[in-house]
């Protein structure tokens, strides 16, 4: 034993799990497992995992709870924009592993590790994130990636830790489950495919709600804080809708997307909260937003999305983004209602102080106070100038 420090970012999985005794075993090092909670643990969660990592051998284990931070550094913005990358999917774990990896290189610099280590594969893109944070964060600090450099597959896994004394429940690993704040993903054999899809049991939350349930959502400046007219924390508004809106199996789905190294992957996902709150906010956006902050906002969103999906959290230019963001939601105040249903949401209306449909100003398709219909026979001949121009000139008999 040579007694190099290495942080691992654990999670009590079998890939970290994997790493703790190949990193100690096999490559000799002191191992200072980190678990970074970004709200999707429990009290008894955490313990357990604790538990699990000094089982397996470690130095220390430290838990990080960094679900407040998590909201305000990424969460939040991901509300703003109504990120949804592909139109799918809230980046679950994309933003999370940011979050994660950021404050696993301020932990490994405050104890002094030469190394950092995580339970990443070589096929996905976490690697990236990880390894380019690191790198950012903590450039003279070695990175290890056992999983990745032995290039294992889980079946593996499980019988190089059996062979250590570490008992693994084989059927339980066939999924590999990450459960945050702002989803979770669940990924396996199917995921591997391109035309099936998870079985029922695979899901982290069972179907046992099918009558309808009416929720009540209330946002000031864009961010939710209040569900059901009860004030609360923004974090714990998406927690507590989370709980109320999984068991009807809103927002199950699987997303196919792009890689940052450049293959397609597929994972499955449960977000009720995510999806529902995307959603309604951009309703009560649609109300209270002109035309062309609407407009602005769509086209940087979707950069920003892919940006953080890629693990770019730290260039200067999400700040500038972000900066627009928050400017836009001064007015985006007000409640939204929802009607929950299996499968199913339906958004059915808003109140708002702000709601630029104010019938002072007349009612789409009815009637009008602010103009007359002179007014508009005059706009009209103006707003069309140049295109009829364009076509007089160019339509002209030769």
């Amino acid at each position: 034993m040579n007694n190099k420090k290495v942080v691992l970012a654990f999670s009590g999985g079998l890939d970290t799990s994997f790493c703790v005794i190949y990193l100690k075993e096999e490559l000799g090092y002191e191992v200072h497992s980190v678990v970074v909670n970004t709200g999707g643990f429990d009290a008894e969660e955490i313990k357990l995992i604790e538990q699990k990592a000094y089982a397996l051998g470690v130095a220390s284990h430290t838990t990080i709870d960094e679900t407040e931070d998590y909201y305000n550094d990424s969460v939040k913005y991901l509300i703003f924009g109504n990120v949804l990358k592909n139109a799918t999917y809230p980046l679950s774990v994309s933003a999370e592993r940011v979050c994660q990896a950021t404050a696993i290189a301020n932990y490994a610099k405050k104890i002094g590790a030469e190394a950092v280590a995580h339970g990443s594969t070589g096929a996905g893109n976490d690697q990236v994130r990880f390894d380019m944070i690191f790198n950012i964060l903590a450039p003279n600090v070695q990175i290890i990636t056992p999983i990745r450099d032995l290039k294992l597959s889980r079946e593996e896994e499980i019988e190089f830790l059996q062979k250590h004394g570490v008992e693994i429940n084989a059927e339980k690993a066939k999924y590999s489950i990450n459960k945050g704040l702002w989803g979770t993903s669940v990924g396996g054999k199917e995921t591997l495919t391109s035309h099936q899809y998870l079985p029922e049991d695979a899901w982290p939350t069972p179907i046992t709600k099918s009558t309808p349930e009416s929720v009540e959502i209330t946002f000031e400046k864009g961010e939710p804080v209040a569900l059901n007219g009860k004030v609360m924390k923004p974090t714990q508004v998406i927690q507590e809708l989370q709980e109320l809106a999984q068991p009807f199996g809103i927002g199950r789905d699987i997303h196919v997307g792009d890689t940052i190294i450049g293959i397609k992957g597929r994972v499955g996902f449960e977000a009720a909260g995510p999806i529902i709150l995307v959603k309604v906010h951009h309703t009560l956006e649609k109300h209270t937003l002109t035309k062309w902050q609407l407009s602005w906002k769509e086209q940087l969103s979707v950069f920003y999305g892919n940006y953080l999906h890629e693990g770019q959290f730290h260039d200067p230019i999400m700040r500038d983004m972000e900066a627009f963001l928050s400017s836009t939601q001064q007015t985006v105040s007000g409640k939204v209602f929802v009607e929950l249903h299996p499968h199913r949401f339906v958004v059915t209306g808003i109140e708002s102080n702000h709601d630029l449909m104010s019938n002072q100003f007349g009612s789409y398709g009815e009637m009008n106070n602010a103009w007359t219909g002179e007014d508009v026979k005059g706009f009209s001949k103006i707003f069309g100038n140049q295109v009829m121009i364009w076509h007089k000139v160019n339509n002209q008999e030769k």
